[in-house]
């Protein structure tokens, strides 16, 4: 009787395991228009394809990313309420994209490199897609 219980719950397990693994959450950002007068924009989930950083760029109706305002560090996978500081002000009705880059390219690991257009940390895309959204200031 035992191990028919064992048996079976290795067998639920694995079955877990495969269909967690054939599931797994595809990067994205979510956040929503928010109050950043305290100097800080939010994403209630950030899923990441591998550790790296949460950028926030200025961006207009063009949806374009535009000069880097802020970021904070991810972890590979999914990471809740992610904090960036912002290194300027950011007026109430200002677009600000949140996009996923990544930790490549760089001189030093952990250390943030990326200036717009540059290869070093930059953009991490999906199917030739950015991984981002767009939020307003309040």
């Amino acid at each position: 009787m035992k191990s028919i219980l064992t048996t079976t719950a290795a067998f639920a397990i694995l079955a877990t395991m495969g269909h967690a693994a054939g599931h797994a959450m595809a990067p994205g950002v979510e956040a929503a228009d928010q109050d950043v007068s305290t100097g800080i924009v939010t994403a209630s989930k950030v899923v990441a394809p591998a550790n790296g950083w949460l950028v926030v760029h200025r961006t207009g109706d063009d949806m374009k990313p535009g000069p880097v305002v802020g970021y904070a560090p991810l972890r590979e996978g999914e990471t809740m309420d992610v904090a960036a500081i912002l290194t300027e002000a950011v007026a109430p009705g200002e677009k600000l994209m949140l996009m996923v880059h990544g930790e490549d390219g760089g001189m030093t690991a952990g250390g943030f490199e990326y200036t717009l257009g540059a290869k070093e940390d930059g953009p991490i895309r999906i199917d030739g897609n950015l991984v981002m959204t767009v939020v307003t200031a309040k």
